[in-house]
């Protein structure tokens, strides 16, 4: 793989988080729901992957008390099928585990098999259903849970 770094993501990320975000989603946050999440989000942490210095991929994720929740999670198109989705988000949990959190929760798609995949292989299980959740077309978002964390360390 060519040279990957995962860390937290800066104001200066916004521009390339947020051009990921369009070619991903159907109903993609604005460059401003980023700016804002950056900005006045106390609760908000999200890590991008680099791969040769530039943006490949981020995920994003709320920590209220001891749960954190996954907001998001998108790989740019051409650096897909390469395991930066895995390794930004094995990132993130460890984060998240870091602050104390005890477990995670998230939304997705209940047709996105790609995304439930590596859910289920990093531990998360379904725990339920939001009926027609997604605006765009109704579709359902199953419920995950993350319950097995990993080990913190509040010194990293």
């Amino acid at each position: 793989m060519d040279d990957m770094v995962i860390n937290l993501m800066t104001i200066d990320d916004v521009d390339a988080v947020a051009q990921i975000e369009r070619e991903t989603f159907a109903k993609p946050w604005t460059r401003e729901d980023f700016e804002r999440e950056m900005t006045e989000n106390k609760c908000a942490r999200y890590m991008v992957a680099r791969v040769n210095g530039e943006v490949a991929a981020y995920a994003g994720t709320w920590l209220v008390m001891d749960e954190g929740h996954i907001t998001n999670v998108a790989v740019r198109s051409d650096m897909r099928a390469r395991g930066i989705g895995e390794a930004v988000v094995r990132a993130m949990i460890q984060m998240a585990a870091d602050s104390g959190v005890r477990y995670m929760t998230l939304e997705v798609r209940r047709s996105n098999v790609a995304a439930i995949s590596l859910y289920e292989k990093l531990g998360f299980i379904r725990v339920g259903t939001r009926k027609r959740y997604y605006e765009d077309n109704r579709e359902d978002a199953l419920i995950m849970a993350l319950v097995d964390m990993p080990e913190g360390d509040p010194e990293r």
